[in-house]
């Protein structure tokens, strides 16, 4: 009921139309880029093209090594779109479980949680993993990734927490206790279902904010390297040469903005529509 009644909410606002829409763009170009670029991540160069524009011919001009801009944007959606879900989908599979056996048993092993909790929440996100990833060099997508999910967990871990919390001493879970269910059955039947639905939206607004994340540490040169191909990285390169090369720039930072905006935006419509007293 409460997924129908949202759902009618949500298509009916154009916002979520047009969210949606580009989210879908996003994830089939990290999906299928051959379909929407003709050549692969650093292939055709002509150092003879380098930094022209898109009056050269190419719909966005070259970059310094002289290849297709459109092509190197297209591959570079892979990088921030898996990271941002990988990231997400991990932190959300760790707070569910650390949210619901601490919320839940309580005593010494929340205390535990908790604390271990705070420790991770107290490291400031990007100067935690600019520390980790300057440490190790030798880093690639799934080594970045590890250490964004090590830093990005305590938020939606604190909220599961509390909602368990919130819903373990309502009377159904009561009758449920009474009636011999298990504390596992009682977690993931009676629990979770109706503890889960403000972690998600926390974890849609993640995604952008892991993506953000993710393309900052390329910008400070702590992230991706080359020959990884990300938008983060483009801006890193780009920064020295925006006032004469402005396309080198502003095409990788119109498409992070509307990927991230779109997440953001997502994850507010949803919220208002899993929220009734939002609306």
């Amino acid at each position: 009921m409460l997924a129908r009644d949202a759902w009618r909410e949500m298509r009916g606002r154009a916002v979520f139309w047009l969210s949606a829409v580009v989210l879908a763009v996003a994830v089939a170009m990290a999906a299928v880029p051959g379909v929407f670029a003709a050549m692969g991540p650093n292939d055709g160069c002509d150092l003879r093209m380098s930094k022209k524009g898109p009056a050269s011919g190419a719909a966005f001009g070259y970059d310094l090594q002289g290849c297709d801009y459109w092509s190197q944007i297209v591959h570079g959606t892979r990088a921030s779109i898996m990271i941002g879900i990988a990231v997400t989908v991990a932190a959300l599979a760790i707070a569910i479980v650390l949210g619901l056996l601490g919320g839940f048993y309580g005593g010494l092993l929340d205390a535990l949680i908790s604390r271990v909790t705070d420790v991770f929440f107290g490291i400031p996100f990007v100067l935690g993993a600019t520390v980790v990833l300057v440490a190790f060099p030798d880093h690639g997508i799934w080594a970045m990734t590890l250490v964004l999910v090590l830093l990005g967990w305590t938020t939606m871990t604190r909220l599961m927490r509390g909602q368990v919390i919130a819903v373990r001493n309502m009377d159904f879970i009561e009758a449920a206790r009474m009636l011999g269910a298990s504390d596992r059955r009682i977690m993931f039947r009676h629990i979770l279902p109706n503890a889960i639905a403000p972690v998600f939206v926390v974890a849609m607004l993640n995604v952008g904010n892991v993506i953000a994340g993710e393309a900052t540490l390329d910008y400070l040169g702590v992230g991706l390297q080359y020959p990884d191909v990300s938008w983060g990285l483009q801006l890193n390169v780009a920064q020295s040469f925006f006032a004469e090369y402005p396309h080198l720039l502003m095409f990788p930072a119109l498409f992070l903005t509307a990927t991230v905006l779109s997440f953001l935006m997502l994850g507010d419509v949803v919220r208002d529509a899993l929220d009734p007293r939002l609306r």
